[in-house]
């Protein structure tokens, strides 16, 4: 009887293609400056380049990656090129993508501590370590009531704060028959589209979010917040969910959290704290002050995967008590159960988030700390923040433009004094020309450009050619 066919990759094969990969990778990032930031491809012209069906044989190894450098590679935007300031950053570094390689090899499912208990105990050791290296508050060490976790994104971490500060305030019984709602959730108009999404998943409903105005650098109104609050109480509602931000999306604004968490220390709604890329700052003492006012938080989270060289997804959320999460999340079917569950001695992060099975995140994030150092990722972070800082001194004294906020740490805000139309076609002209990427928002009814710096590799000489092309593109653009 002939032996079966065996269709696997050689572990030889591996090795050898592995090398072939990683020379591929180093060359990427070497030469990634000749790319155009912004890819160039029409839509749909990257599937039409695509085999229309699949192949009946495999294919060589050489074939894909021929592939992959000739039709991929130019329907990316680089996200890891020094000369993308755009949105926020998502970056990786070497160590980073190590870590993910070997997370990948393993394959490892850390859905329960008996399922591989060294994938939740290097996570909650890792998360442990970040709340000393931010100075978050004792209560999110794994050591008292609360605790960290890594989610995917800051999205899933906003909706399984909203959840548990759901069931907190019906006492676990929004999901029983005859509950009625009426729950109220709040955030600033500057907040990030994720609580929007969250009040829908977690069944608020869209009208039972209330959008609290901003001052003029965009952050929430405290006094606006409690006089909302106390009108919904009025009605019969019940506030249950503040989501404070550390960072908004549109323009970095700095919620001040004393004067929100006070309020809802008083008014005993949980507070959720957003601080998705700017918590990172927190790594240097000088930049603490964004976290003031963090002691009265529910929750919070912040991303490594933004601006801590840790590639996407590494989402670290906090909260000061476990148990409710937990009660809020857990649900134990038999085939789960097992005696390390059982005895209460271990954390199982499969009651921390929304799905079941996990990936061995925790490893890229140990590489990563381990690699650079606190010395090493503060000297990384205050560099962006100078160099940003100095974007927007030439800014100030250019008459051409306008800060339309002051930049707090590494997003610059600006615009050309011509109006909406001169900033949308530079804007337009700046990403076509390949050499670098912004995007925009609109802050106080204006179109606005955004400019950030957080890439892993951005150095002063990006900024500065970002800035002569922005000139010339300005200056060719007043000539038209």
């Amino acid at each position: 009887m002939s032996e079966c066919p065996n269709y696997h990759m050689s572990w030889a094969d591996f090795q050898r293609h592995g090398r072939t990969l990683l020379d591929w990778l180093s060359s990427y990032h070497e030469g990634i400056e000749q790319f155009p930031v912004q890819s160039q491809v029409s839509p749909g012209q990257v599937r039409a380049a695509l085999s229309p069906d699949p192949p009946s044989r495999g294919e060589d190894f050489r074939h894909i990656l021929h592939d992959m450098e000739n039709i991929i590679l130019p329907g990316l935007t680089h996200w890891q090129s020094p000369n993308f300031f755009a949105f926020f950053p998502a970056n990786s570094s070497a160590p980073a993508i190590l870590g993910e390689l070997l997370s990948a090899g393993l394959g490892v499912q850390g859905m329960l501590w008996a399922t591989s208990p060294a994938c939740t105990e290097l996570e909650t050791h890792v998360l442990d370590w970040l709340v000393d290296m931010l100075e978050l508050p004792d209560k999110f060490k794994s050591s008292g009531s609360g605790g960290g976790v890594i989610q995917d994104t800051a999205s899933s971490a906003t909706l399984c704060a909203l959840l548990a500060a759901r069931e907190r305030a019906t006492d676990f019984m929004s999901n029983q028959q005859g509950y009625k709602g009426g729950l109220v959730a709040y955030a600033s108009d500057q907040a990030h589209s994720s609580v929007e999404k969250a009040v829908k998943i977690a069944g608020l409903g869209q009208e039972n979010l209330r959008l609290i105005p901003v001052d003029n650098s965009l952050a929430m109104r405290p006094d606006r917040l409690e006089k909302q609050i106390k009108k919904d109480r009025e009605a019969g509602l019940i506030p249950c969910f503040v989501c404070a931000t550390v960072g908004t999306t549109s323009s970095n604004a700095l919620d001040p959290l004393v004067d929100i968490g006070r309020i809802c220390q008083d008014e005993d709604v949980w507070l959720h704290v957003d601080a998705a890329m700017s918590g990172t700052a927190a790594l240097c003492p000088e930049f603490r002050f964004i976290h003031k006012g963090l002691e009265f938080a529910d929750s919070y989270c912040f991303n490594p995967h933004k601006w801590m060289f840790t590639n996407f997804d590494c989402d670290c959320f906090y909260i000061a008590d476990r148990e409710t999460l937990i009660h809020t999340l857990s649900i134990l079917p038999d085939y789960l159960r097992n005696q390390a569950t059982e005895s209460g001695a271990v954390i199982d992060y499969r009651d921390w988030h929304i799905p079941l099975g996990r990936r061995f995140r925790a490893l890229k994030l140990w590489f990563v700390i381990r690699h650079y150092g606190i010395e090493g990722l503060q000297f990384h972070v205050r560099h962006h923040i100078e160099i940003a800082q100095e974007f927007a001194s030439w800014i100030e004294h250019d008459d051409r433009f306008e800060l339309v906020v002051p930049p707090p740490l590494n997003l610059v805000c600006f615009r050309h004094i011509a109006g909406d139309d001169f900033n949308r076609t530079l804007l337009e002209r700046l990403n076509q020309s390949g050499q670098l990427y912004l995007t925009h928002t609109r802050l106080h009814d204006r179109f606005t450009l955004r400019f950030c710096v957080g890439q892993t590799y951005t150095q002063r000489r990006h900024v500065e050619l970002a800035w002569e092309r922005i000139k010339n593109e300005t200056a060719a653009l007043e000539a038209d």
